[in-house]
C-alpha cells in the first residue's frame, strides 16, 4: 500500500527520540504487530524503514500509524524526515515478517528490546494483551535511564500487573538510576521465563540481537520459538 499522510503529532519520547503520529485521514492501513513502513518525504524517492510502535488495534481506534524516531535519523543536514507538523510524508508498506503470530499456540511471551528496539515490541504488546494468555514479560535496555520510551505506560502495565517489567541501564554512571545496571545476562532473564514453551521476541542493538537467543536456550526455550528482527 502506498499512502501520502501529514504528520499529525509530535512527542518527545527520550532526548533521543520522538515519537511521531502519522494522520490515517480516515483510511484503512492493515498491518501486523511487529511490522515497519518505508517512510520517505513527499515526492522523494529516499525512504527509510520505521517499525509501526502500535499495535493494529491501536491505530484503526485512534486513526494514526505512530513512530518512534530516533533524533539521529533525522540528521544535521538535509533531514530525511523533518519533524514538522503537517509536513507530508509517503508511507509505502506494510513490511517484514518480524511478526506477533495471528495464533500463537503458546499463552507466554518475553519481549527483549534494547534502545528504539522497544518499538516493534511495544506493537506486539499491545497486541498481546488483547489475546489470551498467561503471563507478558519486557525486559528493556537502555544506555541511560534517561532513554527509556513509553516509560509511564510500561511501568503502569507493570504497576497494574499486566505485564511483568524488567529495565536496566548499560552506561548510566549516575545515582539517578537505582535499579538494574549492566548488559542483560542469564540473571536478568531467568525471572520471566516461567515455563520454556515461552515465545520469545528481540529487537535492538545487533549485540543484543546475537547474545539473547543462547542465554534463553539455556533457559531451555527452544530456538524455534526464538524470534529476532532480522532486514
Amino acid at each position: 500500500m502506498f499512502l501520502t499522510l501529514p504528520i499529525r503529532e509530535v512527542i518527545p519520547a527520550t532526548p533521543r527520540a520522538q515519537v511521531v503520529r502519522l494522520d490515517l485521514n480516515g483510511q484503512r492501513f492493515a498491518y501486523a504487530a511487529g511490522q515497519a513502513v518505508f517512510i520517505g518525504l513527499h515526492g522523494v524517492d529516499k525512504r527509510k524503514p520505521y517499525s509501526i510502535a502500535a499495535a493494529p488495534e491501536d491505530a484503526a481506534r485512534d486513526g494514526w500509524i505512530e513512530l518512534l524516531v530516533g533524533l539521529e535519523a533525522t540528521g544535521q543536514s538535509g533531514p530525511l524526515l523533518p519533524l514538522d507538523l503537517g509536513t507530508l510524508v509517503d508511507v509505502e508498506g506494510p513490511a517484514g515478517t518480524f511478526t506477533f503470530p495471528d495464533q500463537p499456540i503458546e499463552q507466554r511471551f518475553v519481549f527483549i528490546a534494547g534502545g528504539t528496539g522497544i518499538a516493534p515490541l511495544r506493537a506486539m504488546l499491545r497486541h498481546a494483551l488483547l489475546v489470551p494468555h498467561h503471563n507478558i514479560g519486557l525486559l528493556y535496555s537502555v544506555r541511560t535511564a534517561d532513554d527509556f520510551a513509553y516509560q509511564d505506560e510500561l511501568q503502569q502495565l507493570a504497576r497494574e500487573r499486566r505485564i511483568e517489567l524488567r529495565q536496566t541501564v548499560t552506561r548510566d554512571a549516575t545515582a539517578t538510576w537505582s535499579g538494574f545496571r549492566g548488559r542483560i545476562g542469564r540473571a536478568e532473564l531467568q525471572p520471566l521465563i516461567h515455563d520454556p514453551a515461552t515465545l520469545c521476541f528481540i529487537c535492538g542493538p545487533r549485540t543484543l540481537v546475537d547474545e539473547m537467543p543462547p542465554l534463553l536456550e539455556e533457559l531451555g526455550v527452544r530456538r524455534t520459538r526464538i524470534k529476532v528482527e532480522e532486514w
